[in-house]
């Protein structure tokens, strides 16, 4: 995984720059499809493990300074930090994950269509940053015809790149799911 990946749409919402028209709707549109892909048939605690583990291999293999965390309501299923995480990063495992959970969408994704009326979240009274970050990274486990179940969220890399090494993982063990 890059930043040159295919699938990184031309929006940056890391970027204060003049964006290309339309992309902040494309990668909005490419998160959504990916809500409707990703879907369950169940979710336990053996299959947290196995998405956990998929997460570490993922980020040894790519030298990544992040942590790892997934979590269903309260418990935490599995939580662990590589190499060059810092402690900064378990602040935003915690308020990615809170973001995820509350409005059961990728954290990612709840800041994006924040920006479709021109500001962001953030700037809203209401949203307590001390508790909650509209930063990619935390995506909701969905199980069809339940709902979202749980978060799997990562922290590190920058907001984009943390979001898609979780769709990665999130892919691989539903394909194998279906396969094994």
């Amino acid at each position: 995984m890059t930043a040159n990946s295919p699938h990184v749409t031309e929006f940056d919402p890391d970027s204060d720059a003049t964006q290309p028209e339309g992309s902040l709707q494309a990668l909005i549109a490419r998160i959504e499809g990916e809500i409707r892909e990703l879907q369950f048939p169940a979710f336990s605690m053996d299959d947290a493990l196995n998405l956990g583990l998929l997460l570490v291999e993922l980020g040894k293999e790519g030298q990544f300074p992040i942590a790892i965390d997934i979590t269903k309501g309260e418990q935490v299923l599995f939580h662990v930090a590589l190499t060059g995480a810092t402690p900064d990063n378990e602040h935003w495992i915690r308020a990615k994950q809170r973001t995820a959970a509350r409005y059961e969408a990728p954290s990612l994704l709840v800041g994006l269509r924040a920006r479709l009326g021109g500001g962001r979240i953030e700037d809203q009274g209401w949203f307590d940053q001390s508790r909650y970050a509209a930063h990619g990274g935390s995506f909701p486990v969905y199980v069809t015809g339940v709902g979202a179940v749980a978060t799997v969220t990562v922290s590190g890399l920058p907001q984009v790149q943390d979001h898609e090494l979780v769709v990665q993982a999130l892919r691989e063990v539903l394909s194998s799911m279906r396969t094994g």
